[in-house]
């Protein structure tokens, strides 16, 4: 009696009903460790590491949104591959045209509906034929931990958001009160710091918080009603120090719209009248343009912002006291005696000079200073009434945007 050869046993992955089975309980297997690495904390790598165990080659996991890019040991050797796999992967999420790295062997994209977030991407050679369930499952997991990051970045977003709404709208906060709010938010204002607001003419208000978040470690920023604001904390550095990395973050942020800085603010109990100012001198460069610019963020317009986030009234009164008189009768008769008073001061007086810059001729300037004189009592040619003048013109140049048309 001939026997014949005895069939192999039936595995997951060889067929049949015992196969499938045993497949669908090692999936779940799987995917239950792994949505518990997600919510327990563990991340991406955890998944990938899983997901590179059942598939039994190397795995990495690319999702550009949360700027992720984990691999398993044996994925990648150098930096510059790990950067083709982040370029492959943002290239099919933007759904552009891209040639799959060599080293990639079985893709699962991570998809949200129908758009796509990421890819899990299997680095090599399967030992087992089942390796793109696991992708598939690993990529389930992986849109959980972006869930989860997202819910999580927009509970942080409405703390920022509310903090930064009190802070503007109550600049009297007790300075232990706003010392303790940032800290929960990971920012540490006990030093105080510099505020800054942005109107942008970018749609990418979360490009611009981002840009802020890189280049200030620490800060707190967020979008609110059309314009970012932020604080940029001192970190108990000089003052100098402080505004001057805030001066260079504020002309990166250019590009994307117009920018106010405040005064570094050392009392955390300021810091609502800081962002006061940043929002002073963004309504006053916005308005006036780069001239004022220039000169905004130094000496008298500086000491003059902090009197106005604190005592507009002040500021007001020296204005009336001085140059009004000469804006409502510029206004009136549609003359340019403060175009001519501020040409004047800038020239060191010099009457040719004010003439040669305002295209007039010399009689006109003595003309329009001496109905300067008239109309406020303070002659331009003394050097007292002079400096009270300069003064009332840029006290007009930062209450300009809030006088009435």
């Amino acid at each position: 009696m001939s026997h014949e050869p005895a069939a192999p046993p039936r595995t997951a992955g060889s067929g049949g009903p015992a196969g499938a089975a045993g497949l669908v309980a090692r999936l779940r297997a799987v995917h239950l460790e792994m949505l518990d690495a997600v919510l327990s904390g563990d991340g991406l790598q955890r998944v990938a590491t899983l997901a590179a165990d059942a598939a039994g080659a190397p795995v990495a996991i690319v999702v550009p949104r949360l700027g992720t890019a984990v691999v398993t040991p044996g994925g990648v050797d150098t930096d510059a591959a790990r950067d083709e796999l982040r370029r492959y992967v943002a290239d099919r999420v933007a759904d552009r045209p891209s040639r799959v790295p060599e080293r990639v062997a079985a893709e699962a994209p991570i998809a949200s509906g129908d758009e796509i977030v990421g890819a899990v991407l299997l680095l090599g050679v399967a030992s087992g034929s089942d390796a793109a369930e696991f992708l598939h499952v690993a990529a389930v997991a992986s849109l959980t931990e972006v869930a989860v990051e997202e819910a999580r970045e927009e509970v942080e977003e409405n703390l920022r958001g509310s903090f930064l709404e009190d802070l503007r709208a109550r600049p009297d906060l007790e300075g232990d009160e706003v010392v303790r709010r940032a800290a929960r938010l990971g920012c540490d204002l006990a030093s105080g710091a510099v505020a800054l607001c942005a109107e942008l003419t970018t749609d990418r208000p979360r490009h611009v918080v981002a840009t802020i978040a890189e280049d200030a470690p620490g800060a707190l920023a967020q979008h609110l009603d059309g314009r970012v604001y932020a604080l940029l904390p001192g970190g108990g550095d000089p003052p100098e120090q402080v505004l001057g990395r805030a001066r260079g973050l504020a002309e990166r942020l250019r590009r994307h719209g117009v920018v106010g800085l405040s005064s570094y603010y050392s009392d955390p109990g300021e810091l609502g009248r800081s962002i006061q100012e940043a929002e002073l001198v963004l309504d006053v460069v916005r308005r006036s343009g780069a001239p004022i610019e220039q000169d905004i963020g130094t000496g008298t317009y500086r000491l003059l912002f902090r009197v106005l986030a604190s005592h507009p009234e002040e500021v007001r009164s020296f204005y009336e006291d001085t140059v009004a008189p000469v804006v409502r009768y510029d206004d009136q008769y549609r003359t340019d005696l403060v175009g001519t008073l501020e040409a004047y001061l800038e020239h060191n007086c010099n009457m040719n000079a004010t003439a040669a810059a305002i295209y007039a001729h010399r009689h006109t300037v003595a003309y329009r200073l001496e109905r300067v004189r008239e109309l406020t009592g303070l002659d331009p040619v003394l050097s007292e009434d002079r400096e009270r003048l300069g003064l009332g013109l840029k006290a007009y140049r930062i209450i300009a945007p809030r006088l009435p048309r």
